[in-house]
């Protein structure tokens, strides 16, 4: 980036710094730091859908979509996490690209499974051989969205079903005596109060979801924790830059990025909360009103 970093070895101090702070490499580590936050963005809302459809199918009167809702949760809350990311990513790929390769190549003979191999045609990889590098990461990239988003929204779920039948079913009924369909009593009545009751423990899957970014490495996805382990090693004399194990600094920095996001959390998740909360009756407000 410096017009003075063309000679590495004749660099010293803080020049040497500069220069080695702003390699391609630690710029990948930077853009690391946006994906992280991406995936955060993009996953929290996807996994709200997720749980949202798993608590309503958990709770309704059809007996099939009630025991897919409730095997939802239960499957996917029983399996240890990395299991999960490391067994569910393989096989939704291959899930994708077998359905590609009967769609595309219908008069294909040989077996899919050929001993340990899962082979199909061409024309059915996911992504294609010829395309752009960029293109593989963000396929890549969608599994893992879509893998965190499968896991956290069955925790979702769980959280979304507790909160709809702590919505006091007095209040259902009462909507209904003033004629309001089923539907309408559901959307109007029990959606809007049941957040104030499922946020707290929204907010404490957004916290787990946060601390879980780091399994992004698993998933073949170049994320800061990756990136910290690489530039953070000893380097030898065929590199560049060489220097001695400073993986704890580098580490120490994740550790600043963590703390700062959970703290910036908590102060959103805390407004969040007093905004849901306004003017509506809670255990603190019936205390004060007990004590007046």
């Amino acid at each position: 980036m410096f017009s003075f970093c063309s000679d590495p070895a004749s660099l010293e101090g803080t020049k040497w710094l500069a220069c080695y702070l702003t390699t391609g490499k630690h710029m990948a580590f930077y853009a690391s730091f946006g994906t992280v936050m991406v995936l955060l963005l993009i996953t929290a809302p996807v996994a709200l859908l997720f749980g949202f459809g798993g608590a309503v199918a958990a709770r309704s009167p059809f007996l099939p979509l009630r025991w897919f809702g409730k095997s939802y949760t239960a499957v996917v809350r029983g399996v240890p996490d990395i299991a999960f990311f490391l067994f569910f990513v393989i096989a939704l790929d291959q899930a994708f690209e077998y359905i590609r390769h009967k769609l595309k190549c219908p008069d294909w003979e040989l077996p899919v499974r050929q001993g340990n191999d899962f082979v199909v045609c061409p024309e059915a990889k996911l992504p294609l051989s010829s395309s752009p590098q960029w293109v593989h990461e963000t396929y890549g990239f969608f599994i893992a969205v879509l893998t965190f988003a499968i896991v956290f929204g069955a925790f979702a779920a769980n959280v979304l079903h507790g909160a709809m039948r702590a919505v006091p079913r007095a209040q259902i009924e009462t909507a209904e005596a003033y004629g309001m369909t089923r539907r309408q009593s559901f959307w109007r009545i029990l959606v809007p109060q049941m957040w104030l009751y499922a946020l707290p423990g929204l907010s404490n899957l957004w916290m787990i979801l946060i601390k879980a970014t780091p399994l992004l490495f698993l998933l073949g996805v170049e994320d800061i924790v990756y990136w910290a382990r690489e530039l953070g090693g000893a380097k030898t004399s065929a590199y560049a830059y060489p220097h001695p194990d400073w993986r704890l600094w580098y580490f120490l920095a994740l550790l600043v990025f963590y703390l700062g996001l959970t703290r910036i959390s908590e102060i959103l998740l805390g407004r969040l909360s007093a905004r849901l909360s306004h003017g509506r009756a809670t255990l603190g407000s019936e205390r004060q009103g007990r004590t007046a």
